[in-house]
Parts: structure tokens; sequence; C-alpha cells
């Protein structure tokens, strides 16, 4: 199961919380996949080689996006920790950086938070797309929620294929080979 994580509606399109929805869009859209609404979110399903691939964009705001998640998996159940990829925005990587978690802490992401505390587990895969800081530290919430500058945005372009990559890494090598992969790259 693929969550891409972002907010719904167009005033959030384009902005650096929603790059889990982008690579997540993307890849779908790699697997020729449609989304149509249903377990509280956007979501799909198609092959890729022999397996099946769910993905999810919930729909229940960054903040709530465990209770879409949490519905989703009570009627299609996953093996953790590969079961389930989540691809989120990044503020501790620079922006366009791509890497690749197993478990962990949380990062102080609201997202994350929601969907550890509703699974009841952290043990699952992260896509995390780095967006960068904010030079003034108070203003994160704005900075998250606006609309990157031209050249950090062609960064983030790229990163959207590259977190394709990872993901479909994930899933056909295993978390540990994609971590290989992808965090060793300069970018």
């Amino acid at each position: 199961m693929v969550v891409g994580l972002g907010n719904p509606g167009s005033r959030y399109r384009g902005t650096r919380h929603n790059m889990g929805f982008e690579v997540a869009d993307a890849f779908a859209s790699e697997l020729g996949m449609s989304l149509s609404r249903h377990h509280q979110g956007l979501t799909g399903t198609a092959r890729l080689g022999e397996q099946t691939i769910h993905v999810l964009l919930p729909q229940t705001f960054m903040n709530h996006s465990g209770i879409a998640v949490a519905d989703f998996v009570r009627y299609n159940p996953v093996d953790y920790p590969a079961g389930l990829i989540v691809i989120h925005d990044e503020l501790d990587l620079e922006p366009g950086v791509v890497r690749v978690k197993l478990g962990g802490g949380l990062a102080g992401h609201n997202g994350l938070k929601s969907i550890a505390h509703l699974l009841g587990t952290q043990n699952f895969v992260r896509i995390r797309i780095g967006i960068g800081r904010p030079l003034d530290q108070s203003a994160v919430v704005d900075f998250v929620l606006g609309r990157p500058r031209p050249e950090d945005r062609v960064e983030l372009d790229l990163a959207v294929h590259r977190g394709v990559d990872a993901v479909r890494d994930v899933i056909e090598l295993g978390p540990e080979r994609a971590m290989t992969q992808h965090n060793q790259r300069a970018r």
C-alpha cells in the first residue's frame, strides 16, 4: 500500500506539504491507475509485476491522515513494515532530496503521527521528500503550506520522479536495498 500525504483541495495544490500527494499521484499515473473516492481518500489499485498495489491519498487533511489509512487497512490488511509505504514532505532535507527510511521517529510530522497513533505502529516505510526549512523557524506552518520558490520548484519536480523510483524500488527490491540505493545518492 502506497500512501501519499497532503491536504485536499485546490488551495493546497502545489504546496510543499503536498509532496506526498504529488509523488503518489505520479506513481499511480505511471501504473495507469485511476483514483476514485473510497475509504476517506482517493484510492486506486493496479498490478506491478506479480503484486497488487494500492495507492491512497487521504482526503482527511494532513493532521488526520491516519483516519483514512486505518480505514483502508481495516479492509485491506498490510504486512508491516514493507507493506505500507508513506510518502511525505521532510523539513530536515534540502529541497529535492529523496530518502527512504524504515520505521523510526516521526520528526514532528503530524501526518506521520496520526498514522502511527491509529495503526499502533511506527514500523512502516517512509519516502521522505526534502522541502528544506524556512530561515525564520517561527514560520514553519506558513512555509510548508506555501508554494516553493521557482528554483526550489525545479528541484521538487525532479524529486517527484526520484520519489516514484524510490517507491518502485521499495516494492521490487525491498526497503533495505532501496535505502542503500537512494540514501547514498547526492540527491
